[in-house]
């Protein structure tokens, strides 16, 4: 990954369930709309998109329950925790995920959240299809089996 490489690019928070929870049809960067508290919380390290997902809601598209922490320096000036945020994307693209929302039955789901090349920050986004509970074992058994033939080579080795 060129990412890891950067010393700029930071990753901030990662959804590891969003693999085993959809299947990702494809995937897009989109930027976020941030409050002075919550860039300084992130560069901290304080934020979960573990829960939250993406909506297209009156022609813009927004991130729903995102948690990012307060920064505490902040006190009167600072930020709600979950607020809605806005995401930027170009017309195109947005009218790509609202067709794969509304039609398909698509669910967009953020995937990382990180700082770039630039020290900007960016969410990727994963627009994605639910497993599943026999697709989900698959993904399991399939990890297991791969996870116990590393570990084997490694010893015949």
């Amino acid at each position: 990954m060129a990412q890891k490489s950067d010393p700029n690019s930071k990753l901030i928070a990662e959804n590891r369930r969003a693999r085993f929870d959809y299947h990702i049809e494809s995937d897009l960067e989109a930027g976020i709309v941030l409050q002075g508290s919550e860039v300084k919380s992130l560069r901290q390290g304080g934020a979960n998109i573990g829960e939250s997902y993406a909506s297209v809601e009156g022609g813009e598209l927004w991130l729903i329950n995102g948690y990012i922490a307060p920064y505490l320096q902040a006190k009167t000036w600072g930020h709600e925790e979950r607020r809605r945020r806005k995401l930027l994307v170009s017309r195109k693209e947005l009218a790509r995920l609202w067709s794969a929302t509304a039609r398909e039955g698509m669910t967009i789901v953020p995937l990382r959240l990180y700082f770039n090349d630039r020290g900007v920050v960016k969410l990727k986004l994963g627009v994605a299809k639910g497993k599943k509970l026999a697709d989900k074992r698959e993904t399991s058994a399939k990890r297991d089996w791969d996870r116990q033939k590393a570990r084997l080579l490694k010893q015949g080795a």
